[in-house]
């Protein structure tokens, strides 16, 4: 079959869809930025790339063809004032097209509403179940609640608190009951719903086997990890401190803080579960999808991440539009070095970050996280989803990896922490010879008082980082 799927470079596209591939279907993948997208090994043959902008209707093709439609759009972490009206566009745009180009089934990935009082995520989840609803397609909903996996927000802001804090006085919301699912059962729900005429024009809930607080779920962690928490509920905690206390403590965005805590006070249960009893599946507990997301992590086979997703940063744009490194009115450090092995370089560079750190001065780069955190940026606690292996589009400590071409031995970011302008950094190597160079384009004067007040600091960052670099 010809499968068309959203959010191709998304945190469930990018898993779903070597799925697709291996059972020998075709996958039209869709997806803003095509430079974003990267083809599984040994599969390009079997997709072909769409570019398109569900918001744009303009960008939608009527020449595409396809049997079976995955919708895993969403803009929730974009904005804290406007994405319920930004999904409901980019829905009502899909099933226009999607009934138009002859679509016979769409599955929809949406979020547990059986409670009386949704938070505006959950019920901008289900306005646009309702909005899909009207094309003239078989549509299969599944609604699931906190999915549990290497890389989704969800795990990670759990393993950042549990893992950071030996004791934690929390809000209330954490008394709040969920049905934790694992990635893995999620993707087994999707995949099987693929043409299956029994799940036509229905809704789902699909919910792991365990119904936990959120309480329950970070000692369920710590017990798995081997570590002793203490937790404390405390009632006077603000939706909006309780936000600032995710925010400081976790590496998740401010914005994405304040739409989980206004989610998190909602109880996620399912009411029915009879999708495992048609497609013949038992979800795994929530003991067992941890222990299974920490044999990835381990394996460092993390396919995706939340933090990958341009919406996890200030980004506004396509990453494309910033390939092109400005010259006029620009600040430079420009630096280069020959090196002794072009491939241990390289490696070098593909390995910068998250854990490895800058190569010097990284009691700095830590500082001026924790300054970008202050101010409302970042910070470094998104670090990197693989140690080594870098795409484009991908989030590298408060910096966004822009073009990555190994082939060109070339690496190019663009940053993402609080600046007054925009900033470039970038490695290259041609010739036996490493070209180090950071580029700022400075907004009006305080641009270029900041640019002047920390270049004492390059002389040791960039020149420390070259000369380790270039050993």
């Amino acid at each position: 079959m010809k499968i068309l799927l959203t959010g191709a470079t998304g945190y469930i596209g990018k898993r779903l869809l070597p799925l697709l591939l291996e059972e020998g279907h075709e996958v039209i993948c869709m997806a803003r930025d095509r430079n974003r997208f990267q083809a599984p090994r040994g599969y390009e043959d079997s997709i072909e790339i769409y570019e398109a902008d569900l918001l744009k209707a303009e960008t939608l093709k009527n020449n595409i063809k396809a049997d079976i439609a995955y919708y895993l759009v969403h803009s929730m972490s974009s904005s804290t004032e406007n994405f319920d009206e930004l999904e409901a566009q980019a829905a009502k745009n899909f099933a226009q097209w999607s009934s138009y180009i002859g679509i016979k089934q769409v599955i929809y990935l949406s979020g547990l509403a059986n409670a009386d009082e949704l938070s505006k995520h959950l019920s901008s989840r289900k306005q646009v179940e309702e909005i899909l609803s009207r094309g003239t397609y078989s549509l299969t909903t599944l609604r699931a609640g906190i999915i549990v996996g290497s890389g989704s927000a969800s795990f990670e802001i759990i393993r950042d608190l549990v893992e950071k804090l030996p004791i934690m006085i929390a809000p209330k919301w954490l008394n709040t009951r969920c049905q934790p699912i694992g990635i893995a059962d999620v993707l087994s729900f999707l995949f099987g719903c693929l043409n299956q005429s029994e799940t036509f024009n229905k809704t789902f809930d699909i919910g792991g086997a365990d119904v936990l607080t959120y309480k329950e779920m970070l000692l369920g962690y710590a017990k798995v990890r081997g570590l002793k928490r203490y937790i404390g509920i405390v009632p006077v905690m603000t939706p909006r401190l309780s936000s600032y206390w995710l925010y400081f403590v976790t590496s998740t965005s401010y914005k994405l803080a304040v739409s989980l805590v206004d989610s998190m006070r909602v109880e996620v249960i399912c009411k029915e579960e009879r999708l495992k009893d048609i497609l013949n599946i038992t979800p795994r507990t929530y003991e067992a999808s941890l222990r299974r997301t920490f044999d990835k992590i381990d394996q460092n086979i993390v396919v995706s991440s939340w933090k990958d997703s341009l919406n996890s940063g200030p980004f506004k744009q396509d990453i494309a539009n910033y390939i092109e490194v400005p010259t006029n009115g620009c600040l430079f450090d420009k630096r280069q070095k020959p090196v002794i092995s072009e491939a241990q370089t390289l490696e070098k560079i593909w390995s910068i970050g998250g854990k490895n750190g800058w190569y010097a001065g990284n009691f700095l780069w830590r500082i001026r996280g924790f300054v970008d955190k202050i101010f409302g940026g970042v910070g470094l606690r998104r670090g990197r989803t693989h140690p080594t292996k870098i795409a484009n589009g991908d989030a590298l400590d408060f910096w966004r990896v822009i073009l990555a071409d190994k082939e060109k031995k070339r690496l190019l970011l663009f940053a993402e922490m609080k600046v007054p302008g925009d900033a470039w950094l970038e490695f290259r190597i041609e010739n036996g010879i490493l070209y180090q160079e950071a580029t700022f384009r400075p907004l009006g004067v305080m641009g270029r008082l900041y640019w002047w007040a920390v270049s004492p600091l390059h002389g040791y960052v960039f020149q420390g980082m070259l000369n380790k670099l270039a050993q």
